[in-house]
């Protein structure tokens, strides 16, 4: 590839990564605070999951930008203000409750599994490598959000009450999702990457069908997006400032 498009990737590459590690990081905040045993440990494997997948897709843009790959993970980590970062709104919210989070993950992991069955496919050999091991774990992600919804939903009166408030909470952060990535228009010219907003479509189908099993009631369609993914919110800066507070206060350190 010449030098514009491992730019393109690499810059597309580090908001996969961005999105993977803030959620990782939410997801971790429930360690020791699930409500039942087997979560705790389920979530603490989920939050592992999603940093493996931040640091694979850091790692494939330090090989594209010849930079050092034992480094660079956690520069990307811990060396960036939040003006840097490139995740969507709807990771960095702050936890919520126990059905919040499980609608969260649930809408991020399905358009996650269609984006990388579209990167299995991937003209650049590394990026359909590491999507096809991902894409596996991920498929355990979105099994284990399809099988909570209707246990909350059709639950009790108020785990559904829950479930319908976490529901509104979530739609209006749901469009920014099926934006381009940074540098993805001319990876989708390539091969190289899927259209996001083409993920949308079959997106929608599998969200419509598992709130219906849920008997949830979906908002209109989406909300206009009035964000991009370059403006971030006082909770990335907030979950930020905690999370690299070790790394800068030791810089030289290998982590």
């Amino acid at each position: 590839m010449d030098s514009k498009l491992n730019a393109s990737l690499a810059e597309y590459l580090t908001a996969l990564g961005d999105d993977e590690l803030v959620l990782a990081q939410r997801d971790a905040e429930w360690c020791g605070h699930a409500p039942i045993l087997e979560e705790d440990i389920a979530f603490a494997n989920l939050a592992v999951d999603e940093l493996g997948h931040a640091r694979t897709w850091y790692e494939l843009a330090a090989e594209l930008l010849s930079e050092d790959r034992g480094r660079f993970p956690d520069h990307l980590a811990y060396f960036r203000d939040a003006a840097e970062w490139r995740c969507v709104q709807l990771v960095t919210l702050p936890r919520g409750d126990w059905a919040f989070t499980l609608l969260r993950r649930y809408f991020f992991d399905v358009l996650e599994v269609l984006r990388l069955e579209g990167l299995k496919s991937s003209g650049y050999a590394p990026l359909a490598e590491a999507a096809a091991k991902i894409y596996n774990e991920e498929l355990y992600h979105v099994r284990h959000g399809k099988a909570w919804l209707p246990r909350l939903g059709r639950g009790t009166e108020e785990s559904h009450a829950r479930m319908q408030a976490a529901l509104t909470q979530l739609w209006p952060y749901t469009a920014q999702m099926f934006l381009p990535l940074p540098g993805e228009a001319p990876l989708v010219a390539a091969g190289i990457a899927p259209e996001t907003a083409g993920l949308e479509a079959g997106w929608w189908a599998a969200i419509e069908a598992a709130l219906a099993a849920a008997d949830l009631r979906a908002p209109e369609k989406f909300i206009p997006v009035t964000r991009p993914r370059s403006q971030q919110t006082e909770h990335l800066m907030g979950l930020l400032s905690e999370m690299q507070m070790l790394a800068r206060a030791n810089p030289q350190a290998r982590w």
